[in-house]
């Protein structure tokens, strides 16, 4: 099946001790390889991975269950992704910021909350509705922020009126028949994420410090999952299954192309763009915090899953990042390269 050069730099990554272990799938046409590599845990104690290991997607939850929602309530024109954020949110005093801003990151949302980590959920979500807009960003620049899938899940949960948790997960998870994927798991299937002597072992429990805050009513995080979880996701992205209940191939298809404002920043919608090339139609790919990255390439039909739990026992920017570029890189050359 190949993907030699992308098993390779995951099996570096745990041999040179960036992250303890993954859990990893690649996907090319109807052929799936799944394997783990590692540990799931090595402080206090080490502990082996197991098949079905429940990760804590972190931004993954973005792109699974946030915007796969926000384009189904497109799809039935009861999201207006042109209209402003205040026509739905009445407490966000801008009113030049659009729906689409918040899923492109062109929002220009900026500042910083005081004490943000310490705010009770109402007060936390007062507070992100009063932050300042940057007009040199707004529609002209792309800032990266968990802010805009926030105030996004804010807006399907007054459309819908329930928590956006669980909208993802009776309009996403369970329709598409996702085994493991759950916003409440049992801490014993989950692989941890940090350990101090004086915090303990986090476990079964949201790694993003608003995620805990904010709970059900987090559109950015929360999502916990596993590698057979992804695939399934993974194949329905890329058209090899079909649920039009969830989204309609019309509607996934549109994913692959730059919705930035001014159709030149390389975002996609809630999703990232990847340019393999220029006779390449790009790759849609997200990340998340807690050593998690999906990347979807419909022309070769190619999926990268990668699960880890790189901020265990400490969080581990320094060599991490480098080495899921060039992950990133390898994958892409297998996909795409060898295609």
């Amino acid at each position: 099946m190949g993907f030699e050069r992308t098993k390779t730099e995951i099996q570096r990554m745990v041999t040179g001790k960036i992250i303890p272990g993954a859990s990893y799938a690649v996907i090319r046409g109807d052929k799936v390889e799944q394997a783990q590599v590692g540990v799931a845990e090595i402080e206090p104690e080490t502990k082996p991975l197991w098949p079905h290991a429940l990760y804590d997607l972190a931004s993954v939850t973005k792109v699974i269950g946030t915007t796969t929602v926000a384009l189904q309530l497109m799809a039935t024109g009861r999201l207006d992704i042109d209209r402003p954020v205040h026509d739905y949110l009445p407490d966000f005093e801008n009113h030049e910021v659009t729906v689409l801003n918040l899923m492109t990151h062109t929002s220009g949302i900026s500042g910083y909350i005081q004490n943000r980590n310490g705010l009770p959920a109402a007060d936390l979500l007062a507070a992100i509705q009063k932050l300042p807009i940057s007009q040199f960003n707004l529609n002209h620049r792309v800032v990266y922020t968990d802010l805009g899938l926030i105030l996004t899940g804010m807006i399907i949960e007054k459309i819908l009126g329930q928590s956006i948790q669980t909208a993802v997960t009776e309009r996403v998870l369970r329709p598409l028949g996702l085994p493991d994927a759950t916003f409440h798991p049992n801490p014993a299937q989950a692989v941890p994420t940090t350990y101090s002597q004086k915090a303990g072992l986090l476990q079964g429990i949201v790694h993003d410090p608003k995620g805990q805050i904010l709970g059900e009513h987090c559109g950015s995080a929360g999502l916990f999952a596993s590698v057979a979880d992804l695939v399934q996701f993974s194949k329905f992205m890329l058209g090899q299954t079909d649920n039009t209940a969830v989204l309609a191939p019309a509607t996934i298809t549109s994913l692959y192309h730059d919705w930035t404002p001014n159709h030149h920043l390389r975002r996609s919608f809630g999703w990232n763009l990847w340019h393999a090339g220029a006779d390449h139609e790009p790759i849609i790919f997200h990340t998340g915090y807690t050593g998690t990255l999906l990347m979807l390439d419909r022309e070769s039909q190619s999926a990268l899953i990668f699960l880890s739990n790189r901020v265990h026992p400490v969080v581990n920017n320094a060599s991490f990042l480098p080495a899921r570029r060039r992950l990133i890189a390898a994958w892409i050359a297998d996909a795409v390269t060898n295609h």
